[in-house]
C-alpha cells in the first residue's frame, strides 16, 4: 500500500489556539473566531475541529463549508457558532442561514436586502450581523456612508452588529496602510456607537494583526494560519511565535537507483550527478500536494530515531520525487521520510519559501490522496 500520510496533531492545534489566547488582553479578552475555511486550510474539517474545540466560533467562506462544519460538530457532540465570512451568495442561501442559525457577514447591498426582507428572529445566531467596512483592502465591504446606512437599517430591524474589516498589510512592519485602516475603523466604530447603538461590537485583527496590533483586538479576533502552526510573517518564524506544526507530511523510500557521475534523473534531466550517487525514490509528489517547483528544498530521513537532512534532486513529479541518499548508507527501501512538520525536518513555511509562495497555499494544496491520521 502506498504509505504517504498526513498526520494531524490535535495537541498542536490546541496548543496553538491557547498560544493565541495568551496574546489577548487578559482584562478584556477577545473571543476567537477559528478559521476553518478551505477544508481547515487543507488539514480536513473532519480531522481538525476536535483539536479546536475551545475556539469561540468557527469561520468559513461559503455555505457548503458551513454545512460541513455543522455536520462534523453534530457528529462530535459540539455546538459552536458558525460564521460565513463572505456572507451568502443568494437569497436562497440567506434562508438556509436562517434555518441553520449561521452567523453572516454582510458586505453589500444585495445581502442587506435579504436580511431586511427575511429578518432573523431574536436570539438566533443569524440575528448578529458582521457588518463589513472597506477600510482599504478594496475587495469586499461598504464605504463609510454605506456602512452607516446599513448599520441604521439593520439596527432598525432588530439586528445586533459586529463591525468588521480586514487588514491588507498587517504582516508588514510599520505599514502606513495599516495605520490608515486602523484610523478609519476606529472613526466609524465611534460614529456607529454614538449614533446607532452603543453596544456594537468590533472585529479587525487576523492572525498577523493579533501579533502586530495588540491594541486592536476589540471583541473578536479572527485567526487562521497560526492555528495550524505556520507564521503569518516573512520575518518571524512559527517557532518564534511559540507555535507547533499541526500537519506532518510523511512517506517512505519505495526504490533505490544508483547513478554514475553525469547521469540525470526525472523529467527534463535538470539534475545531474556530480559523483557516483545513491538516489532514493519516494512516494510523494504534486498529486499529493507537494509543490512541483522547489529550489533548495530538502527532506528529513529518519534513521535510528534521528532526522537527517538531505536534498531533493531532479524535478518533482505527480506521484514521486527523488532524494540524495549517497551519504546516508543505512537508508534503504522502507525508510521513513518527513517532508515537513516534524522537529529537525523542514517546516511548511520553509518549503513554501523554496516554492516561492506562502504556507497558506502549501497547506491548501494538499490533496485527499495522502492517508490522514489523527494524533492526540
Amino acid at each position: 500500500m502506498r504509505n504517504t500520510s498526513i498526520i494531524i496533531n490535535h495537541a498542536a492545534l490546541a496548543h496553538n489556539l491557547n498560544a493565541i489566547k495568551n496574546t489577548l488582553n487578559p482584562h478584556h479578552p477577545a473571543k476567537v473566531l477559528a478559521m476553518v475555511k478551505a477544508d481547515a486550510y487543507g488539514h480536513g474539517i473532519a480531522h481538525t475541529l476536535l483539536g479546536l474545540k475551545d475556539a469561540d466560533a468557527f469561520g468559513v467562506a461559503c455555505m457548503s463549508e458551513a454545512l460541513a462544519v455543522q455536520s462534523t460538530c453534530n457528529a462530535l457532540g459540539m455546538k459552536k457558532p458558525i460564521i460565513l465570512i463572505e456572507g451568502v451568495f443568494s437569497e436562497v442561501e440567506w434562508l438556509i442561514a436562517l434555518e441553520h442559525g449561521f452567523g453572516c457577514v454582510i458586505h453589500g447591498k444585495e445581502q442587506l436586502e435579504f436580511a431586511i426582507k427575511h429578518p432573523a428572529s431574536q436570539g438566533s445566531l443569524t440575528n448578529t450581523i458582521w457588518l463589513k467596512y472597506n477600510t482599504g483592502m478594496n475587495r469586499l465591504g461598504f464605504d463609510k456612508q454605506g456602512a452607516i446606512d446599513a448599520a441604521k437599517a439593520l439596527h432598525k430591524n432588530g439586528y445586533q452588529l459586529i463591525l468588521t474589516s480586514h487588514f491588507a498589510c498587517a504582516d508588514e512592519p510599520n505599514s502606513l496602510i495599516t495605520d490608515k485602516q486602523i484610523t478609519l475603523f476606529k472613526e466609524l466604530l465611534d460614529t456607529l456607537c454614538n449614533t446607532v447603538d452603543d453596544k456594537i461590537q468590533a472585529s479587525l485583527c487576523n492572525s498577523a494583526g493579533i501579533i502586530s496590533q495588540p491594541n486592536c483586538h476589540y471583541d473578536w479576533v479572527r485567526t487562521g494560519i497560526m492555528l495550524y502552526g505556520s507564521s503569518p510573517f516573512a520575518h518571524i518564524t512559527a517557532d518564534e511565535l511559540g507555535l507547533k506544526p499541526a500537519m506532518t507530511l510523511t512517506t517512505s523510500v519505495m526504490a533505490i537507483q544508483r547513478l554514475n557521475k553525469g547521469d540525470t534523473v526525472s523529467y527534463g534531466a535538470l539534475w545531474a550527478a556530480k559523483r557516483s550517487s545513491r538516489i532514493g525514490i519516494i512516494s510523494c509528489g504534486y498529486g499529493d500536494g507537494y509543490p512541483r517547483v522547489v529550489a533548495g528544498a530538502w527532506v528529513g530521513v529518519v534513521v535510528d530515531g534521528q532526522v537527517i537532512r538531505t536534498p531533493i534532486v531532479g524535478r518533482v513529479a505527480m506521484d514521486i520525487m527523488m532524494i540524495d541518499l549517497t551519504d546516508i548508507a543505512t537508508a534503504d527501501i522502507g525508510t521513513s521520510i518527513v517532508l515537513w512538520g516534524m522537529k529537525d525536518a523542514p517546516s511548511i513555511d520553509e518549503i513554501a519559501a523554496c516554492a516561492g509562495t506562502i504556507g497558506y497555499e502549501v497547506m491548501c494544496r494538499t490533496t485527499t490522496r495522502p492517508h490522514r491520521v489523527v494524533t492526540f
